[in-house]
């Protein structure tokens, strides 16, 4: 089955069928005809020492190590060692909201499935956390298949829920992560930026890649309520408020733009790839154009 026969739109690609079928077909046409990883990397840093195996290039023996133990070690360098990825995914309440199409967690959990699967393919180690103010699910890298069930087993059965807490979250999850790794963080973001990007730039110094996904739906965008609407905080039920969207409309774009413009340049300083992704656009276009860029990128720097 080639990517033509999968459905554009977010929300008939949703009920496409389980969301194991989905990434697999996605990736498939997304990779068709591609030849370099969008995620291997150009540097060759050494980066650990690993027991010779009979068939690795006598070159890469590390002779001193040799005299000091008496066996046999190669140096590893960063573009010969298989990519760890971690996929940061958000399930707080605020990913619940769907407007006039698929709710945003359904859409990040598409994504979440699609990356895993496309690292996978490609031999790398992938995990992932789900989270809200806390660790809500766990599952450490591995280049295994049976990760990929595991992965899409529990974004199926999970239900977006509490405040949200990325910050913290990020942080406790960071001294766990004791080798380079490409940290995919997937979310809508609300939550206090200012911290966020502090822990993001701790991240950066542990030299770490990170790349976001800002999920958002085109509601949130440009707030086309004209009636008077009640709003409720979706991860508080018990919090609901009536308004008159017209006056609120120009505050809330106000500080909805200021939001997303801070959140781009912040990340952008401290060299972190920020990707809006809104809810009524073709998953496998927004991620084709993400990888095609990426791949080009990487493709430049060597």
């Amino acid at each position: 089955m080639s990517e033509s026969a999968l459905p554009e739109n977010p929300a008939e690609l949703a009920n496409f069928g389980r969301l194991e079928l989905i990434a697999r077909q996605l990736v498939e046409g997304l990779m068709m005809g591609r030849h370099r990883s969008p995620f291997k990397g150009s540097s060759v840093e050494f980066v650990e020492h690993r027991d010779y195996h009979p068939g690795d290039e006598i070159r890469h023996i590390d002779w001193r190590a040799y005299g000091k133990t008496g066996r046999y070690y190669v140096k590893e360098f960063e573009d010969e060692t298989n990519l760890r990825a971690h996929l940061l995914v958000d399930v707080s309440g605020s990913m619940s909201y769907a407007g006039q199409h698929v709710s945003k967690f359904h859409y990040a959990r598409m994504l979440a499935a699609s990356l895993a699967w496309l690292l996978l393919s490609q031999r790398d180690s992938v995990g992932m956390v789900t989270f809200d103010s806390k660790i809500r699910e766990q599952v450490k890298p591995s280049s295994n298949r049976d990760t990929f069930r595991r992965i899409t087993e529990i974004l199926e059965e999970t239900t977006p829920g509490s405040d949200s807490g990325m910050a913290s979250v990020l942080e406790s999850i960071l001294p766990t992560i004791r080798r380079r790794s490409l940290l995919i963080l997937i979310s809508d973001c609300f939550d206090d930026i200012e911290k966020l990007c502090k822990t993001l730039q701790r991240c950066r110094h542990e030299r770490h890649e990170v790349v976001i996904f800002r999920i958002a739906a085109p509601e949130e965008e440009v707030f086309p309520f004209d009636r008077p609407t009640q709003f409720r905080n979706l991860e508080n039920a018990a919090d609901r408020l009536l308004v008159d969207p017209a006056r609120l409309r120009k505050e809330y774009l106000r500080q909805y733009n200021a939001f997303a413009e801070s959140l781009n340049k912040q990340c952008g300083a401290i060299g972190i790839d920020s990707r809006r992704l809104l809810t009524n656009e073709p998953l496998q276009i927004s991620l084709g154009h993400w990888l095609a860029e990426r791949t080009a990128s990487q493709s430049g720097r060597r």
